[in-house]
């Protein structure tokens, strides 16, 4: 089976935290991960495709054969993924044809991006000894507007061509499909376009964290494998994207509310339903989801992509989820008999459930083993259900339990219980508790471990001619004699339980308890090395927070792990007989023996004091970053908006074109002067402003300021009517300031073009003149298309004065700057104002400190602050890279995990702060703290910075 998680390199920009994720992945159970590379952040100048430092594949590639990960390649064009326009670049967008389409000038826009990446993944394909096993062409492509027999011959032609740019590029692994409908679009066999395994994606619990609890019904899949043998049943049933948790937007809520919806219990019953129907390919989205860092994301997502999934943005695996789904990916791997049974439709209240209970069963083909998935009927149910089951078993029809009393089903919870479950040669006759995982131990033993919640009855059975069970450790345990076997029920406590049935050592825990267990597989010579396989040795130990590895060195055991505690580390199984040293993080641990005959050792936890320095206290020097309000500045290096058509499939209300996409402009902050003579008339300036879901804008008339739109969470365009407050003087000279908040583009839909959408103004009116009165000069980026940072990406700078001049880089020209703090001074007008300090960190080795950098204490329109209002924005720079956007008025997010390698835990560290304030009152941040998520005593390898080019001055900079 292929257990794999979502994770996007380009999320976490630090290629040496890559191994960390990976394993992290695998210490969960699962062998694989899917990953996007997005096409807009390699192509954002068209013609130079950037495949080195931080969008390195190559390193990627290394990271997951060092971990043993298989890979799942989505290279798209289109990836969705919540980033700005899906993945399309920008120059894309401006561009005379539809976007996923079989127009020539899409097409040939893609030529260059799919044949490059392409080579780079077929390099890296299993077949020359790489990771990647499997290749998905597009994304979602499931759906047409006005097409009511889609796939059409126009969609078949675009979907092939961009199956035969990956196949020219010489990729021979197969061409999987993610189809959102689940109607068999692209299923091998379906005519043009078709993929070679078909998939399914799917997110029943759809995307409202603000009411996690609450679990909608009308998404939830009751017959996949019927969809599965009717669409595609030559090939594996394949989930190719689930939901793994969802996200937020502005003035949403936080994304550990997401974390809620799509939690530990979400996993119990959703996966467990999935499992039910046989699925051999099973991708959870997301399972790490990074950093919107640098404007990479879509409009309506502010900079956390935590997603509420298992590992958290800061690396962290302190979600029960992460566990859950550590318990159910292990269980699948040891039990291969699984991949084999059939999936029969589910009935509510078979096999003696009561109505209530939904059974769905796997039946043993080839094998005696079966499967029962048990849920309540409604699924989202918060009752307490008992039930009985029939079970057929190598001793007959047996209902479960025997020894009396019913079974017990919590709200929000799901089992899967066995019958005849094969542990390498000793048979499992049933148990009604869960299965964490089985090994092989020396010689002809076997340790099994069983896990259900406290409170629970279980029981199960073995043969009694294995002999007489005995009692190692633990109580409420009792032993039954059943015609030919031994029927062992036991009471689920906080307390282990162990017993010895002749060569079977069973452990009975309770889940929390599973939690600290860990399967590794050892490694294997080439060319399994590190990757999974049903022939790998299994090791099992109890180490609390992380194992990441184990290796057996002449009957030495070498793990490698994190703990966040003092922890027992306990061998549970080898595949040796007497252990003759444990080593802990490459150091010999003192042992000492176990009731059951094996090792254990405490390794001690003794954080270190860290000195982090109070931002708040630091020496700020400030910069005016709108110096463009002045009478002196001169605008005649900016691009004059003298275009008078555009392709955009909005049509101009505008003399010439105002769209900033259309002049190569596609990220960050927009900032538009529009130069008109007085006729001494002018009462007001109407304009209609686009910049997407949460955009806000500030408009001066020379350098008085008219007003602002602080945004919403809702809004993507807004109209307004800003009052004049003095008369001009006919014939006097004066300048209309724009400074729009670009949120990034949406997301497409199929065929509509919505992507396009543009930003900037849409349409203006200056009171008593014809709109040809105003001529407008337009600014972003430096340089637009042709961006200067080629080390952080096409879409990490906007407009401001401070960002064009490279600010933002460490070590600016600030030596003659004001002293000046936001948070004691801040602006006492509306502006922007450009902050920058410096600090240094010194961590010792061997820790793993997620920091984040937090807006706390903010008292933004308190009536105390006299020079402050509530609406204002801030950009977060930590050594370059945009780690941070904060609306003051919208929220939800104030912590900004910084990952290692961004921040430089032992060196210099540059942070600057753009503060927009929105009112006429000015802003002042209320605090800004550096905090530690946890400190980890760890295993991981320390990552080297990423690219952090310093400032120089910039050519042709304005």
């Amino acid at each position: 089976m292929i257990f794999s998680g979502e994770f996007h390199p380009f999320r976490l920009p630090v290629p040496d935290l890559w191994l960390d994720v990976f394993q992290k992945i695998k210490s969960m159970g699962f062998n694989g991960v899917s990953f996007y590379v997005d096409w807009g952040l390699v192509e954002g100048n068209p013609g130079h495709v950037s495949t080195d430092g931080i969008w390195s594949l190559e390193e990627f590639f290394d990271a997951a054969t060092q971990a043993g990960i298989y890979l799942i390649a989505r290279p798209g064009p289109y990836i969705n993924a919540e980033t700005s326009a899906g993945g399309i670049p920008g120059w894309v967008l401006r561009k005379n044809a539809t976007i996923r389409s079989d127009d020539p000038e899409y097409l040939n826009a893609t030529v260059n991006y799919l044949s490059t990446v392409g080579r780079i993944i077929e390099k890296a394909q299993i077949t020359h000894g790489g990771p990647v096993i499997l290749v998905q062409p597009e994304n979602e492509f499931s759906t047409w507007p006005g097409v009511t027999d889609f796939p059409s011959s126009m969609n078949r032609r675009y979907m092939d061509f961009v199956e035969q740019q990956l196949l020219d590029a010489g990729i021979t692994v197969p061409l999987i499909v993610n189809d959102n409908e689940a109607m068999g679009y692209w299923a091998p066999g379906s005519g043009l376009g078709a993929v070679d395994i078909y998939g399914i994606d799917s997110y029943p619990l759809r995307y409202d964290c603000a009411h996690p609890t609450v679990w909608p019904t009308y998404r939830f899949p009751f017959d996949w494998q019927v969809v599965h043998e009717r669409e595609s049943p030559e090939t594996p049933f394949a989930i190719a994207e689930f939901q793994g948790g969802s996200g937020e937007g502005w003035g949403g809520v936080a994304e550990e509310m997401c974390a809620d919806l799509v939690n530990a219990e979400a996993a119990r019953v959703v996966y467990k339903n999935n499992y039910s129907f046989g699925v051999k390919l099973f991708n959870i989205y997301m399972t790490y989801g990074g950093t919107n860092w640098g404007n990479l994301g879509y409009q309506a997502g502010y900079t956390s992509y935590d997603y509420g999934a298992a590992i958290t943005e800061e690396r962290g695996l302190w979600r029960e989820k992460y566990s859950e789904q550590k318990l159910e990916a292990n269980f699948l791997k040891v039990s291969p008999a699984y991949l084999t049974a059939t999936s029969k439709l589910g009935v509510n209240g078979s096999y003696g459930a009561p109505a209530s209970i939904a059974v769905t069963p796997l039946l043993g083909n080839g094998t005696q083993t079966n499967f029962y998935v048990v849920r309540h009927a409604d699924f989202s149910s918060l009752a307490n259900a008992q039930y009985n089951l029939i079970v057929s078993t190598s001793v007959g029809n047996v209902s479960i339990p025997q020894l009396g009393g019913s079974l017990s089903l919590n709200g929000r919870d799901s089992k899967i219980h066995v019958t005849d479950y094969d542990l390498g040669g000793i048979n499992l006759i049933y148990s009604t508790a869960e299965i964490f995982t089985w090994a092989r131990g020396s010689g002809s033993t076997r340790v099994l471990v069983l896990y259900g919640g406290v409170g629970e009855t279980h029981e199960f059975a073995v043969a009694r001619h294995l002999g007489n069970p005995t009692i190692i450790e633990g109580e409420d345990i009792s032993f039954h004699e059943k015609g030919s076997t031994w029927v062992i029920r036991w009471q689920v406590g906080r307390n282990r339980c162990v017993i010895h049935v002749s060569n079977l050592e069973i452990y009975l825990v309770w889940r929390n308890e599973a939690y600290n267990y860990w399967v590794l597989e050892l490694p294997s010579s080439h060319p399994i090395g590190n990757f999974s396989s049903p022939s790998k040795e299994l090791v099992v130990v109890k180490g609390g927070y992380l194992i990441r590895s184990a290796k057996l060195v002449d009957k030495h055991l070498w793990l490698s792990g994190d703990v966040n505690s003092t922890t027992e580390i306990e061998v549970i199984s080898t595949p040796v007989g007497q252990l003759d040293g444990l080593i802990f993080n490459g150091q010999q641990m003192k042992t000492s023996p176990t009731k059951t005959g094996k090792v254990s050792a405490v390794v001690e936890y003794h954080p270190p004091t860290l000195d982090i320095p109070a931002l708040n206290d630091l020496q700020w020097k400030y910069i005016d970053s709108l110096p463009e309000l002045k009478s002196s500045y001169n605008d005649s290096a900016w691009q004059s908006c003298d275009k008078l058509v555009s392709h955009n499939p909005r049509k101009l209300d505008t003399p010439t074109n105002l769209y900033a996409m259309d002049y190569g402009f596609h990220t960050g902050s927009l900032l538009y002067r529009g130069h008109f003579s007085a006729n001494g008339l002018e009462s007001y300036i109407w304009l209609n402003i686009s910049g997407g879901t949460g955009f806000g804008h500030s408009v001066w008339l020379d350098d008085t300021f008219l007003g602002s739109w602080p945004g919403t969470g809702s809004d993507a365009t807004i109209t307004q009517n800003l009052t004049i407050p003095t008369t001009l003087s006919s014939g006097t000279q004066h300048v209309i300031s724009i400074l729009i908040d670009n949120m990034g583009q949406d997301e497409e839909a199929p065929g509509t073009d919505a992507i396009k959408f543009p930003h900037g103004i849409l349409g203006y009116q200056l009171s008593n003149h014809v709109q040809s009165d105003v001529a407008w000069k337009l600014t972003g980026n430096l340089g637009g298309e042709q961006y200067r940072d080629l080390a952080r990406g096409p879409l990490n700078e906007g407009a401001m004065y401070a960002e064009r001049q490279g600010y933002h880089y460490p070590n600016p020209p600030n030596s003659h700057w004001e002293v000046s703090s936001p948070f004691k001074t801040g602006l006492s007008k509306a502006g922007v104002g450009f902050y920058t300090t410096t600090f240094r960190l010194d961590f010792p080795d061997g820790w793993d400190v997620p920091l984040s950098v937090v807006l706390n204490n903010s008292t933004a329109g308190d009536s105390t602050q006299k020079n402050s209002g509530i609406n204002y924005r801030c950009q977060l720079y930590i050594n370059g890279y945009q780690y941070g956007k904060y609306i003051n008025n919208l929220g939800p997010q104030k912590s900004y995990p910084i990952p290692e390698g961004i921040l430089n835990h032992n060196g210099l560290n540059y942070i600057a702060l753009t503060l927009w304030a929105q009112d006429p009152l000015g802003a002042r941040l209320g605090g800004l703290d550096l905090a530690p998520s946890m400190l980890i005593r760890s295993d991981y390898a320390k990552p080297r910075p990423a690219p952090q080019p310093t400032w120089e001055p910039r050519l042709g900079a304005y």
